[in-house]
């Protein structure tokens, strides 16, 4: 752990909201400058970052636990989302979590004019509320408002017994909470959080069976299954495997995302869970707190007056929904727990 906070900027003290931005690596950092400056000689291309692109993909499908071909690259979570929502059946139900980010609920909502029902139900009562109506049920595994994690496990038994599917967003899980993306039909990630890679690269998995059923929607010439073939219509023909969802991506971003992957790809992924939550368990034993194994911790805050004194206390934290958010990651220590502990004690 040690060496891996090396890895980041010494001004990352007292910074606890991975859970609304990550922070780059210094190697980040460098790889951005480096690109920027590739840039502006005139020697990027196409054909350089495809090759950031590429190994982006099999990182991610590392780090995941997937094959490569399972993985498509996108900007956004909502982006990725709509592409399920535009499939799923006329007159068929989607489950979604009361209270989940909109990235996972919005998509769907827009297309309820095609006869779709979207029912909202607690994190808690995702797994007993699903009926041979449903077709997919998508909720986040980790909570961004409260750090909530999901019972996958019931989740998917649940859905494998009324044959839905299942749509897993791990935004706020991937980076700290191990996460196997084979365990779900579709899965999205948007890696600028927890994996601390710039905004506008995000993934998306999906096993082959689902993906049948999924129309690209967003198709462009990147889905093609020769992307420089496919520039010019009228004709179209799209990779066969994940890579149809594919999106046109917003190139030097992927140069981040290539170094940070490859940052996460060299730690150990139970090593990493242990010094997150055990950070967030501290916490919740200074506050009086149930301890839940989350590094997202959260409590009431309605007026702000909590993150005020954070923010004065120069640790910069996040509310969300009446509530006070703060985060630990790879960069935090312990003594972040006690400056928080300190900031709240003070009348």
């Amino acid at each position: 752990m040690a060496q891996a906070r090396a890895a980041y900027s010494p001004t990352t003290t007292r910074y606890l909201a991975a859970c609304t931005s990550g922070l780059p690596t210094i190697a980040t950092m460098r790889a951005l400058h480096d690109d920027a400056d590739t840039w502006g000689r005139g020697e990027a291309s196409p054909a350089h970052y495809q090759v950031e692109i590429d190994q982006s993909r099999a990182l991610y499908a590392g780090l995941v636990g997937v094959n490569a071909d399972r993985v498509a690259i996108g900007s956004q979570a909502s982006v990725m989302a709509a592409v399920l929502a535009a499939s799923v059946p006329a007159d068929r139900e989607v489950v979604c979590v009361d209270g989940d980010f909109t990235s996972m609920v919005f998509p769907f909502l827009q297309q309820e004019h095609r006869g779709i029902t979207v029912r909202h139900v607690p994190v808690p009562e995702l797994a007993t509320s699903l009926t041979e109506r449903t077709w997919l049920v998508a909720f986040s595994l980790v909570q961004s408002a409260t750090g909530e994690i999901a019972d996958a496990p019931a989740i998917r038994a649940a859905a494998a017994a009324v044959g839905a599917f299942t749509l897993c967003d791990t935004t706020q899980a991937a980076g700290w909470l191990p996460v196997h993306a084979g365990d779900f039909d579709a899965t999205i990630c948007h890696a600028y959080k927890w994996l601390g890679a710039p905004r506008g690269t995000a993934f998306l998995t999906v096993t082959p069976e689902l993906a049948e059923k999924l129309r690209p929607v967003q198709a462009g010439w990147f889905a093609g299954e020769n992307p420089w073939a496919s520039c010019y219509g009228p004709t179209m023909t799209l990779a066969t495997d994940a890579r149809r969802f594919d999106v046109s991506p917003a190139w030097p971003a992927w140069v981040g995302t290539r170094t940070a992957l490859e940052f996460f790809a060299r730690l150990d992924p139970a090593v990493v869970y242990a010094h997150d939550t055990g950070l967030g368990n501290a916490l919740c034993a200074g506050l009086g707190l149930p301890q839940r194994d989350q590094a997202i911790v959260t409590w009431a805050d309605p007026a702000g007056t909590d993150l005020t004194r954070l923010a004065a206390a120069g640790i910069t934290a996040s509310g969300r929904a009446g509530r006070a958010r703060v985060a630990f990651h790879l960069w935090n220590t312990p003594d972040d727990v006690d400056a928080v502990l300190a900031a709240l004690s003070r009348s």
